[in-house]
């Protein structure tokens, strides 16, 4: 008998194809099974099929999908939904998913290559610049640290 957990290894080994054909199958037994659609999503975005992916990652939150695997999908989904030019609806989804994991900084991240699409430009530089700010393990950012969140949103800014 087969199961997800044997999909996702599949998918894992770089055997996409042999993956969906066996989350297909699952699906007709459980198809009100979220983490089944959020794998049959994700499986869709390794083979590079996105239009297919996103009513799949949608079905998946639809259903309540929990756990990890909730802000997986929705990352799953705004940045798929990125790559289609449906940069709208990829900032409105950016956006809530940063209202619920503030924590999750991979949001903001991602939420700054939608913004940088819709020429959002300086807002875009602002969260990836206070990111490195705040993350950096590197000694030379981490020592100009305090320097590069300050510039962060004065970019614009001449200093005469």
């Amino acid at each position: 008998m087969m199961n997800m957990q044997e999909a996702v290894a599949l998918r894992e080994q770089g055997r996409p194809e042999e993956a969906r054909a066996m989350l297909a199958e699952l699906l007709k037994q459980e198809p009100g099974n979220p983490d089944l659609w959020y794998q049959y999503a994700w499986v869709h975005d390794v083979m590079e099929l996105e239009r297919e992916a996103v009513p799949h990652y949608k079905r998946a939150l639809e259903l309540g999908l929990a756990g990890e695997a909730r802000p997986g999908a929705m990352l799953g989904l705004g940045s798929t939904l990125r790559t289609l030019g449906r940069y709208a609806e990829a900032r409105a989804l950016f956006e809530y998913a940063i209202r619920e994991y503030p924590e999750r900084r991979e949001f903001e991240t991602f939420y700054a290559m939608v913004l940088y699409n819709l020429n959002d430009h300086a807002a875009a530089m602002h969260i990836l610049l206070r990111q490195l700010a705040d993350t950096s393990r590197d000694e030379g950012i981490q020592s100009y640290g305090r320097a590069i969140g300050f510039y962060a949103d004065q970019l614009d800014r001449i200093w005469a």
